[in-house]
């Protein structure tokens, strides 16, 4: 019963690490890809105005860009933003770690 027990606690180990895992690229992908869907969408609306796509593209990626050099100026948010997800690795660690002693303990 105690294989069983170390097995289990195991099983939600891994749940917990692959849970945490996706949680955190799914964090910094969304900061990769919010500047990419401005791009997008900067791009659309200049298409619906009646720019060409091309052209369109060149005015969207200066907008997009100075978007995202206020975001890098904006003081301590560019630090707020990395941090929380550095903060979620941490988290993630110190949980699937948990289980060791959890796991130590199911063995008796």
């Amino acid at each position: 019963m105690k294989k069983v027990n170390v097995a289990l606690v195991r099983l939600l180990q891994f749940i917990v690490f692959v849970v945490f895992t996706f949680m955190v690229i799914v964090y910094f992908g969304a900061l990769v890809l919010v500047p990419l869907d401005a791009l997008v969408l900067v791009t659309k609306l200049m298409t619906a105005i009646g720019f060409n796509g091309f052209i369109a593209v060149l005015i969207g990626v200066p907008i997009v860009g100075y978007l995202v050099l206020m975001v890098y100026k904006t003081p301590g948010l560019c630090t707020m933003l990395i941090d929380i997800g550095i903060d979620l690795v941490t988290t993630g660690k110190s949980r699937v770690e948990a289980f060791n002693k959890i796991a130590e303990e199911a063995k008796g």
